[in-house]
């Protein structure tokens, strides 16, 4: 029990091309749910979007990373102040389970189990097709579940680019060529 309460931060790939992340977050498991679903409250760790909580419901996610946290870090050379994806719910077991693609190649779930007071999240990516999106998804998506750790907290984030570039050197040395 102590490994599936103490979680490690960092994601790994569970296969070449599957990244796993953990996170143990402070609950209820409701709260955390609405801050996957609801735009509003995605929009302040992630991206905004309205989304149709059913099967092949189309979405688009909107980031804006720039807003994430104040200040913002600096943005890397090639990333825009916003940034589009068209995406489409795949499955929906509301308050335990969401499952949605990534554009058109990729497949993240993301799943909600109680624990007590906190809520366990394990989010798995797949379909990472090349070493250079395996990067910077898994120091995204650690980037932006520890923007979601701080908010559940109800704290101010770090700032959200100069994370996501130290995450993005760490996670070179974590995940193989």
């Amino acid at each position: 029990m102590a490994d599936m309460t103490m979680p490690d931060a960092y994601g790994r790939l569970a296969e070449p091309s599957t990244l796993k992340i953990e996170r143990l977050l402070p609950g209820p498991i409701e709260r955390v749910w609405a801050y996957l679903t609801q735009s509003d409250l995605r929009r302040r760790w992630l991206a905004s979007g309205e989304m149709r909580l059913a099967p092949d419901a189309p979405f688009e996610l909107v980031w804006r990373n720039d807003e994430l946290s104040n200040p913002p870090g600096h943005r890397p050379e090639g990333f825009s102040e916003e940034e589009k994806m068209a995406s489409r719910i795949i499955a929906v077991v509301p308050p335990h389970c969401l499952v949605f693609s990534w554009g058109d190649g990729g497949e993240v779930s993301i799943e909600l189990q109680a624990l007590g007071k906190d809520v366990l999240l394990t989010l798995v990516h797949q379909r990472l097709v090349d070493r250079k999106t395996r990067l910077d998804v898994s120091s995204g998506w650690h980037a932006h579940l520890d923007i979601l750790a701080a908010r559940l907290l109800e704290r101010e984030p770090g700032p959200f680019w100069d994370a996501w570039l130290l995450l993005r050197k760490e996670y070179e040395q974590r995940i193989p060529s």
